[in-house]
């Protein structure tokens, strides 16, 4: 089954969000209202106050959506939705807006997984990449090393065993008492700074295809309260260093161990600028195809989620109504 126009809509944390794709690839818009600031003052998210921040944003946000694509609600011929991972209860606000929109539009409704979404936001700016590809999924809840073999067939090389990369940026940040969100208040700092000021550890940098991040993040907050004068700019810029190299080598080597066309990057911690350079460093050097989504669709959006709802429609037909949230659900891997 398959349908040109796809309503997508994405509530898995504190992103409200809703696009219309055409065909998989052709943004025709896309709105996403942030809660950054409704979260700032707790240091982090609160689940209770995203979810009813999404009850209150998520239809403006649809019909705005619709507006700025410039089509009627009738030209729509199916709605995604993110149904996990993520917060329960933002999930289902999402899940059960767009189970309803299918309902009165009579159209499908697509269940999508929000790490596969993630995948798919490179496709929407290079829909000609070729496969297979090594993509570095980096974000505040996941760190995973996926091959994608070909459209909806992935591997999963690696993943964090305790910290994502996204987690361990903000609970620094915490720490140094710098704000929230802490990726890119680092970012910004480390630009800054000496990267080689501090050794920080770069743990399980060559242990398989794993990550670990909550051991550079406790060395940075037992540095900080054992030397409480040393330039924050320094420590920003030494941690993102260690967190960057072991990102990016095992990229590299997963890169050449499979056969990779191209390497690329996805998720919100794509987002940060010496991540990036370096990718694109090792990409030159080595001969492969680099791909750095733009910033914007880094961090959650609902057009990766309308454009890999295209190809699950096609290839699975319709998602069931009565499918509820998953908040702890896993990308669909090979056999």
């Amino acid at each position: 089954m398959t349908a040109d126009l796809i309503l997508g809509i994405e509530t898995s944390c504190d992103e409200t969000a809703a696009a219309l794709v055409a065909r998989g690839t052709d943004v025709m818009s896309s709105v996403v209202s942030s809660q950054i600031e409704l979260h700032r003052r707790y240091g982090g998210v609160v689940p209770e106050v995203a979810s009813r921040a999404h009850v209150e944003l998520l239809m403006p946000v649809v019909a705005q959506a619709i507006v700025e694509a410039g089509v009627e609600d009738r030209a729509i011929e199916a709605v995604a939705a993110t149904h996990g991972p993520g917060l329960v209860g933002a999930l289902l606000v999402g899940v059960s807006a767009a189970k309803a929109m299918s309902l009165v539009w009579d159209v499908p409704f697509v269940a999508m997984n929000h790490l596969e979404a993630h995948l798919y936001a490179a496709f929407l700016e290079e829909p000609e990449l070729e496969m297979p590809l090594v993509i570095l999924l980096v974000s505040g809840g996941h760190t995973m090393l996926v091959v994608m073999e070909d459209h909806l067939r992935y591997r999963v090389l690696g993943g964090t065993v305790d910290d994502a990369a996204g987690e361990a940026f903000d609970k620094v940040a915490r720490h140094m008492d710098l704000g929230y969100p802490g990726g890119p208040v680092i970012d910004e700092l480390a630009m800054q700074g000496n990267a080689s000021a501090i050794a920080f550890p770069r743990a399980m940098a060559n242990d398989g295809w794993d990550f670990s991040f909550s051991g550079v993040k406790t060395a940075v907050i037992n540095h900080v309260r054992k030397h409480p004068d040393t330039d924050v700019r320094d420590v920003a810029a030494s941690f993102q260093e260690a967190v960057v190299d072991v990102l990016v080598d095992k990229a590299r080597r997963a890169a050449r161990d499979v056969g990779a066309k191209g390497l690329c990057l996805a998720g919100g911690v794509a987002a940060n600028s010496r991540l990036r350079e370096k990718t694109l460093d090792v990409c030159v050097a080595d001969g492969y195809r680099a791909f750095l989504p733009s910033r914007s669709m880094c961090t959650d959006n609902a057009a990766m989620v309308a454009a890999a709802a295209w190809w699950r429609l096609q290839a699975d037909g319709p998602s069931p109504l009565d499918i509820g949230a998953n908040p702890s659900l896993r990308l669909p891997v090979i056999g």
